[in-house]
């Protein structure tokens, strides 16, 4: 399966310092293994596969139930159906994570309503800064 069977494009991708990164916290520099250029590519064009293909699966799910919004649900559905239900746990463990993580995110209070001070307050203060900084750098 392609991106094109899909309505896709060929600049489909992902980053690859990020998948770097995930590919050296799996395999650290001790463990003497290396990952080549080209292997990390690969890697990147296997992973948007598998997103198309349960992406598109999950949407004929969802299209099936009259939904017009993909959830978690037709999600951990289309992995079952296409055979990746061993991954399931793991899907929703990192749904919940994801779900926390969210929480925390709205929780963070405003700097600038515990502040106190006005728009007007905060750019003299600002201005304040730069010109200090200026100082100490010049």
């Amino acid at each position: 399966m392609s991106d094109h069977e899909y309505g896709g494009s060929d600049d489909l991708s992902l980053p690859k310092a990020t998948v770097q990164k995930i590919v050296s916290e799996i395999l650290p520099a001790s463990s003497g293994v290396s990952f080549s250029k080209e292997a990390r590519d690969l890697l990147i064009e296997c992973c948007v596969e598998f997103i198309t293909l349960v992406s598109s699966e999950a949407n004929e799910i969802s299209e099936k139930e009259a939904k017009k919004t993909i959830a978690c649900d037709h999600i951990t559905k289309a992995l079952q159906t296409l055979g990746f239900g061993d991954y399931i746990p793991a899907v929703l463990e990192a749904a919940a994570q994801h779900k926390e993580t969210q929480k925390v995110r709205e929780k963070r209070s405003n700097k600038f309503e515990d502040s106190g001070m006005t728009l007007e307050q905060l750019a003299a203060l600002q201005e304040e800064q730069f010109k200090a900084a200026a100082e100490r750098h010049a």
